[in-house]
């Protein structure tokens, strides 16, 4: 049976490592600092915040980059290689574990920022629904999206200020003392999720793929999403169906789509409801635009916030 998130070709990462042949650098760079190699975006965000100016901190997966079906490249794997510290969610990097095996360093500190989080079970993606109704041990989707709650990217960010300091315990009060002043905001974030979504007219909303489960549960909502985990996946016929009456029974007059994939379900189906569409930010990477505009994890946040109180108040 296929596996979301499982890298798609081993024999890729095999190869890689024969590529690897050099030995790894198991010391921080010329100028002094660690070498950070994360995997995406929130993670290259939340290891910045608490690294400060003690690391290099790089983002394997570029801007722009859809995150779930990417793979690295030989050059990539040569960073992976020669990190001090790697940062990465967990789930979603369907390609970290056999490339950790393959450009080994036993002196690499890795850090699996969502270690102790309990995760929600997903929903399977259209095509492989039978085969999980026939799975004989049960195995469950899990979804990996715990950045997009407040609550959950604290205990992230705990939980790379432990492996930064590992690798670099002379500064460990520094990396503690920036991990607090990240917490306050992360905390600040959560307490206007809290009031800004108390009183909302309604609970739920429509996203294109489900992405919010962890957002939706902490503040109280209910997500109903077109598509599963995967942004990229077709929903069947039926369940077009189903989302297109449940919009109409419920009068929803926005359907939510993301920055990273094509909106065109999102928008078939806000156009047979005659709904509007809206961007809701899964922040697995930022694109120009967001650039432009100086956006950073929690400035996306604060802008997926106001996009939910005026749909949910409609």
């Amino acid at each position: 049976m296929k596996k979301i998130w499982v890298t798609k070709s081993v024999a890729f990462t095999v190869l890689s490592a024969a590529l690897l042949s050099g030995c790894a650098s198991n010391t921080a760079s010329s100028d002094g600092k660690l070498n950070v190699v994360t995997s995406f975006y929130p993670m290259y965000e939340f290891t910045k915040q608490v690294a400060g100016d003690h690391a290099n901190v790089i983002a394997l997966i570029p801007p722009g980059a859809e995150p779930h079906d990417w793979e690295p490249s030989a050059k990539d794997m040569q960073q992976l290689k020669n990190a001090n510290v790697f940062v990465y969610n967990g789930i979603v990097e369907g390609w970290a574990e056999q490339s950790l095996k393959s450009a080994d360093n036993k002196n690499r500190v890795v850090v699996e920022a969502s270690k102790g989080i309990e995760f929600m079970e997903g929903l399977p993606e259209e095509e492989h629904q039978e085969d999980h109704k026939n799975e004989a041990h049960g195995d469950k989707i899990q979804d990996p999206h715990v950045w997009l709650n407040p609550v959950l990217a604290v205990q992230e960010v705990k939980a790379i200020v432990v492996g930064l300091t590992q690798a670099d315990p002379a500064n460990k009060e520094d990396y503690r003392k920036n991990a607090d002043a990240y917490i306050g905001k992360l905390k600040a974030l959560d307490e206007s999720f809290k009031t800004g979504l108390k009183n909302v007219k309604r609970k739920e909303f429509v996203t294109q793929h489900a992405a919010f489960g962890y957002l939706a549960k902490e503040y109280g909502l209910t997500q109903v999403p077109i598509a599963g985990l995967s942004p990229e996946e077709e929903p069947a016929p039926d369940k077009m169906a189903d989302i297109i009456k449940f919009a109409k029974d419920n009068k929803v007059q926005t359907i939510f789509f993301e920055t990273l994939v094509d909106p065109k379900v999102a928008s078939t189906i806000a156009k047979e409801v005659g709904a509007k569409t809206a961007v809701l930010n899964p922040i697995e990477g930022l694109t120009d635009d967001d650039k432009k505009k100086n956006l950073d994890y929690i400035g996306v946040m604060t802008n997926n916030l106001e996009a939910l109180k005026k749909a949910l108040n409609e």
